[in-house]
């Protein structure tokens, strides 16, 4: 058994401890995560936001996934009046759908080929994953809110889209090679 080298810092100086806004995003950056879109229908209004914050089994029993949402964010206090909440995992395709969903601007879901439950969850086509919820629950977490959801119905659509990830401020494919599946 090889054993695993330790490297001690040189001193507490080596660590940043300047945390703003910029360093942290810098840091955070290095962890990679996956992009989903968050959309239903609220009020009678299709309402849509981009999360990278997205995190799946978080609880098994009951299901629950979380993502976190600004707590300056205007488009979650209306989609979380949604009955039911789509969770798209977004795919190797939605790259620029990404940016236009999380626009300030305009028709968030102009053109998008999208999907909708009689419940008002909305799915965007080519996403890796669906997923059904409800809102479970909120926790308050500094400048962000934890959302926590309730998961109701499932659709893997991974045989046919790689979803994407958000890696060093960018959007990523993920690429499986050949014969490492």
């Amino acid at each position: 058994m090889t054993a695993l080298a330790t490297h001690e810092l040189q001193s507490p100086a080596d660590l940043d401890h300047n945390l703003s806004t910029e360093t942290l995003r810098s840091a955070f950056s290095h962890f990679p995560s996956g992009v989903a879109a968050l959309a239903g229908v609220a009020n009678g209004v299709k309402e849509g936001l981009v999360a990278s914050s997205f995190t799946v089994g978080v609880s098994l029993e009951p299901a629950l996934v979380s993502f976190a949402v600004q707590n300056t964010s205007r488009t979650w206090p209306r989609l979380k009046q949604a009955e039911r909440i789509g969770i798209s995992i977004l795919g190797s395709e939605h790259t620029t759908v990404c940016r236009q969903l999380a626009s300030k601007e305009g028709d968030r879901f102009a053109g998008l080929d999208i999907r909708s439950t009689e419940e008002g969850a909305i799915f965007l086509d080519g996403a890796a994953l669906w997923l059904d919820t409800t809102v479970y629950s909120e926790l308050p977490a500094g400048d962000h809110t934890m959302v926590l959801l309730e998961v109701h119905g499932v659709h893997d659509h991974s045989s046919e889209y790689e979803p994407i990830v958000f890696h060093r401020s960018a959007f990523r494919n993920l690429r499986t090679a050949e014969g490492n599946q």
